[in-house]
């Protein structure tokens, strides 16, 4: 099955035009992390929406407060060119209360150069009437048709989601024809990044489609090995120097969200010297909430000294850190020496066929009632689980629902259980398996 890429909307603004309150109301309760996956802890950058029949990723590039007039300038120009690398629609937030700012001006014209689509949204417009004339004055800005909203109140925000989804591209959501895999090498900075995909390309590069343009905040590159073809998202290759350090830490999450929103399968390339790190514990776990196969690449391999148990110690400590994505491949590689790197090319066939796995009704119910024989469900005040049906209804990741008698008592370690009896019979390596609990009431059967 081609993958699906939901559009990226991400937004831009000076501080305190209310674009936290805007992202908030937009994400509703979808932003909640997932209560039960230990180990991701989430900086509210990224959410997914649903608007009518259009699902997309909102991006807010903001989160940084500076102190004085030109850094808040150079802080909105570094967001806007975030947003202009890495979004489909970009929208831009100014405050009517504070009228058109100096900084607005200087920012709307890196926007309009880009060639994207810009929304204009005046926030804070809480009365129609004693704001529109204020609301008017932003046509000044030369991007457009100012969009009157009020965050605080959630007034007006149906005419943005529409005008929002209106720029999406046609095929936004529909199967892509590319069924070529798709692989992103993410990571910190300094880990080895564009190492990797330099040697792994070498020889076998085809093309690179470098087009102003086309380049979503990466190059692409289309490699042929052994008669196949893989695309390669390039995340590595920032064009952008390195300013006012990594509290771009933030930054660097949006691209990683970017470029694992497109992948089927995420490299994580961890730096063998420094093991495992919460930055790259955060990045793993974009991938994981995204379904995504991974394959975790322990780089500098040969730069560390070894006895017989190092491999073992190593991924335990990887293990550990990663706890919620037991099924991620561990391998350790060298960008220097390019020891190993052409396995990852098997890791990547496999993972792939393991994601596009498909399991048999009757042999998924089967393990399952053999789990349930051999580990009783839980009960709560008398009340016991009865799973009834376990049926697998998509691919990428492969996703099943099962259907039990009542929700509440499925606790999330027993659906672990389920899923590690499916594992043990089918393996999955490489790839997260997703579970949809639905309730059947007794007399339904």
């Amino acid at each position: 099955m081609a993958n699906k890429r939901k559009p990226i909307v991400a937004v831009v603004g000076r501080p305190n035009v209310g674009k936290s309150t805007l992202f908030n109301c937009l994400a509703g309760e979808q932003i909640s992390i997932v209560k039960d996956t230990p180990g991701i802890t989430r900086d509210r950058i990224y959410a997914d929406v649903t608007w009518l029949e259009h699902n997309f990723t909102l991006i807010d590039t903001g989160g940084i407060e500076p102190d004085s007039r030109d850094i808040i300038l150079s802080q909105m120009r570094e967001q806007a060119q975030i947003a202009i690398d890495t979004a489909d629609v970009i929208m831009f937030m100014v405050d009517v209360k504070q009228g058109l700012v100096d900084a607005d001006a200087k920012v709307a014209d890196m926007l309009r150069r880009s060639h994207k689509p810009i929304v204009l949204v005046v926030n804070k417009v809480d009365s129609f009437e004693k704001f529109m004339a204020d609301t008017y004055e932003f046509y000044n800005l030369g991007i457009g048709e100012p969009i009157p909203v009020s965050a605080a109140n959630r007034q007006g925000l149906g005419d943005l989601l529409d005008i929002v989804v209106s720029h999406f591209p046609e095929n936004a959501n529909e199967e892509e024809e590319d069924e070529r895999p798709k692989i992103a090498i993410v990571g910190k900075p300094n880990v080895g990044k564009s190492s990797i995909i330099n040697k792994l390309i070498g020889e076998n590069r085809l093309i690179v489609s470098d087009i102003a343009g086309t380049t979503r905040d990466a190059v692409d590159a289309e490699v042929k090995y052994n008669g196949k073809e893989y695309v390669f998202i390039d995340t590595a290759g920032l064009r952008r120097k390195k300013t006012i350090k990594e509290e771009l830490e933030k930054y660097m999450i949006v691209r990683t969200v970017s470029a694992v929103e497109r992948a089927d399968v995420v490299i994580l390339v961890i730096d063998a010297k420094e093991g495992v790190t919460d930055q790259d514990a955060k990045i793993a776990g974009i991938a994981h909430e995204r379904g995504k196969g991974v394959i975790i690449a322990v780089n500098k391999w040969d730069a560390i000294e070894k006895d017989d148990k190092t491999i073992y110690r190593f991924t335990e400590k990887v293990r550990d850190m990663l706890a919620y994505m037991p099924y991620a491949e561990i391998t350790f590689i060298s960008a220097l020496t390019g020891q190993r790197l052409n396995k990852l090319y098997e890791l990547i066939d496999m993972v792939i066929q393991n994601q596009n796995m498909r399991v048999q009704t009757g042999v998924l119910n089967e393990i399952m009632m053999e789990a349930v024989a051999m580990q009783q469900p839980p009960s709560d005040k008398g009340k016991r689980l009865r799973l009834y049906y376990i049926t697998q209804v998509s691919v990428k990741p492969p996703t099943f629902v099962i259907f039990v008698n009542d929700k509440e008592l499925m606790h999330f370690s027993y659906t672990r259980y389920i899923e590690n009896k499916i594992r043990e019979a089918f393996g999955f390596k490489g790839t997260p398996l997703k579970f949809i609990i639905r309730e059947r009431k007794e007399k339904e059967q």
